[in-house]
């Protein structure tokens, strides 16, 4: 089994297709719908990567990766977001500045995903 990887999204369409791409690539994957949920399933079982959505009800992330990054532990954070009404731009600009590894624009594709979680997960 591959790295654990922890994926936070509200749109469960989107959190099923993440989680389930991931699993074909032989990740071990943990889903969560908001990011109180996703910081619960990280305490209990810490991921190496998490991918979380900015934008949720709940919890946001913004706020989840200020959480994750307060934990002092050495997990890998890629922010994506569709960003609503404005776009994505200005979210995951937010993302990178409170310490994101990478972002993510939705739409994106699966190679362009795989990318940047096999380059996090090998930094």
């Amino acid at each position: 089994m591959g790295a654990r990887i922890l994926v936070i999204d509200d749109d469960p369409v989107v959190r099923g297709m993440l989680v389930e791409m991931l699993q074909r690539e032989g990740y071990d994957v943990d889903s969560a719908e908001d990011g109180r949920a996703g910081m619960k399933c990280f305490h209990e079982r810490p991921s190496a990567l998490v991918i979380t959505d900015v934008l949720m009800p709940e919890q946001e992330g913004l706020e989840t990766l200020m959480q994750l990054r307060q934990t002092g532990l050495p997990v890998k954070v890629m922010a994506i977001s569709g960003g609503g009404r404005v776009g994505p731009d200005a979210y995951l600009n937010s993302a990178r500045t409170l310490g994101a590894d990478a972002i993510l624009a939705k739409p994106f594709g699966r190679e362009e995903l795989l990318q940047h979680v096999t380059t996090l997960l090998n930094a």
